[in-house]
């Protein structure tokens, strides 16, 4: 497969709201990230993912976009953009924009001109339906709970929103809709960027009268013709947000002689800690062989055929530290086995805001603390069904997305250095001890075993584009594999809990990166492997002869 740029590449994720506020509003903004380019340059990676800085009422933080051609003024003005942009040329980096085309906002200009009559050139613009039996079309929900059909008064009918009432899906069967995205898209891309995320795009082929959300009938022939008309002409990073998707579905998606996306989101992974059957706040504990299972699957069936993303964390989930590792005693091991099981893998690694820091989840003390319209939804329907205080309170402090949606944590200073004003949201009371000015002051921090991880990757040929090889698939403990390239093979040996783990495979391996202290040449026969230990091992002998 050919060898594109952003297979070498390593992507930060920046929710703007939370990054850096450069004027005291107590919001992040442009100029915010503009000033902690250098922190960015130091950490190596060179792709900015800039979650929404559009126009919008913020009924969902900005993926409710009423302007798609100007900023939103609390984060600055396209001028600041510009600069931005310019910015991160002259450093090598380049900005991907989130691209949210599933919907707008309610106060978009298309959408006002809409709901204004039954005859208005831009009423197909979003889906409109009459009720049934005095209530709605049908029976199909809401991401954010309740129906996904809001009544209008104005033209008595209901509009689709497969999210909040304010974010009305955009009718992509329509034409003419299709081409003002084009156009939309073409802009951002004429002034720079370097690419997009594309949220929810695997709803865009809805068939809401089928009951059909995820991967309708004519997706693909929509991101085909985006393909052609938008970005296929130029050197971009795609990437699209799938929570549908299979390893098969990933395929179609991102194999280069389908002309559609770089790569997928996939969230198989992400789901493995909710009961089966049940909704996610539904908790249960994690099972290694699961996550092996799952991981492994997507690393051998998009080999050859598509390119995988490799992420644990975003503005959408809490803190895999929290979640998945130990945010306490063995938080700084914990943080770097994670981040070694993801990036000895094949693919795009993301790291979102604080990720590098081991930024944990936020000890909130009420489900009245949570702001977030999911989180607020999901809290009624819970009161409403019955479910107790505690309950509550157990699943969001695991699972809401607002645990990823505090200020990043920058230093000492009042507010985390985040601001010098009163701040949108909380900040983490624990970033008196995590803060970047902590972790760079200190040679064994998360970030240097992160920038550690981040020029493998760039140095490394065998990390993208070598074979993937699972060891010892039912092991409770161990995610162990190997990747093999042009003779050369390398171990990877994560200890996934807290207790020690013993593992064994035939040679000897010259340690390449560790969080614990090891000898250069490790004899991997009988191994002991400490609380959260990891590694990555060179493979002294050729494979064959192992």
């Amino acid at each position: 497969m050919e060898q594109n740029w952003w297979k070498n590449s390593v992507v930060y994720q920046i929710y703007p709201r939370s990054f850096c506020d450069s004027n005291g509003d107590g919001v992040g903004d442009l100029n915010g990230i503009r000033s902690k380019l250098w922190y960015l340059e130091q950490l190596g990676v060179d792709v900015l993912w800039l979650c929404p800085v559009y126009c919008s009422p913020n009924a969902d933080n900005g993926y409710d976009i009423s302007d798609y051609y100007n900023i939103q003024p609390e984060y600055g003005t396209m001028e600041d953009m510009k600069q931005l942009l310019a910015e991160c040329k002259q450093r090598g980096m380049r900005v991907i924009m989130d691209l949210v085309v599933n919907h707008t906002s309610d106060e978009h200009a298309w959408f006002q001109q809409s709901r204004s009559s039954k005859t208005n050139p831009y009423r197909d613009f979003y889906i409109w339906r009459p009720g049934k039996n005095g209530g709605p079309p049908n029976d199909l929900p809401s991401n954010f709970g309740g129906s996904a059909w809001e009544y209008d008064p104005e033209t008595q009918e209901y509009y689709l929103h497969l999210f909040g009432k304010k974010q009305p899906d955009l009718n992509w069967s329509n034409p003419v809709v299709r081409q003002e995205i084009w156009k939309m898209m073409n802009f951002w891309i004429d002034l720079g960027i370097g690419g997009f995320r594309m949220d929810v795009i695997d709803l865009i082929g809805k068939d809401p009268d089928r009951g059909i959300r995820e991967n309708g009938p004519k997706l693909h022939e929509y991101l085909q013709e985006m393909n052609r008309e938008t970005f296929g002409s130029h050197d971009l990073l795609t990437v699209g947000e799938c929570w549908g998707a299979t390893p098969e579905i990933g395929r179609l998606y991102s194999d280069p002689d389908r002309h559609e996306l770089s790569m997928i989101f996939q969230f198989e992974q992400i789901q493995l800690d909710k009961q089966p059957g049940k909704h996610r706040w539904d908790l249960k504990p994690l099972e290694l062989p699961d996550l092996k299972a799952v991981f492994t699957k997507w690393q051998k069936e998009l080999d050859g055929h598509g390119w995988n993303s490799l992420f644990w964390s975003n503005h959408d989930l809490p803190r895999i530290v929290s979640r998945w590792g130990n945010d306490g005693a063995y938080r700084v091991e914990s943080a770097k086995m994670l981040a070694t099981v993801l990036h000895g893998m094949k693919g795009t690694p993301y790291i979102y805001q604080g990720e590098e820091l081991g930024m944990t989840n936020m000890p909130f003390a009420s489900p009245d603390d949570f702001t977030d319209i999911e989180s607020r939804n999901i809290c009624r329907e819970r009161r409403a069904a019955g479910f107790s205080e505690e309950d509550i309170l157990t699943s969001l402090r695991a699972k809401a997305r607002d645990n990823a949606r505090t200020p990043m944590q920058w230093s000492q200073e009042p507010q985390a250095g985040f601001t010098t004003g009163t701040p949108w949201f909380p900040v983490n009371p624990n970033y008196t001890r995590i803060n970047a000015q902590q972790a760079l002051d200190d040679p064994d921090s998360i970030f240097y075993y992160y920038q550690q991880l981040v020029a493998l990757r760039k140095q490394s040929p065998i990390l993208t584009q070598g074979s993937y090889e699972l060891l010892c698939p039912q092991d409770p403990d161990v995610y162990a594999y190997l990747r093999r390239w042009q003779g050369e093979t390398w171990l990877i040996l994560c200890n996934f809990h807290e207790t020690t783990a013993c593992f064994s495979y035939p040679g000897q391996g010259k340690t390449i990166l560790s969080n614990y202290s090891q000898p250069e040449i490790r004899d991997l026969n009988h191994v002991s492997l400490r609380p959260y230990e990891a590694a990555i091992y060179q493979m002294k002998e050729r494979e064959e002869s192992l």
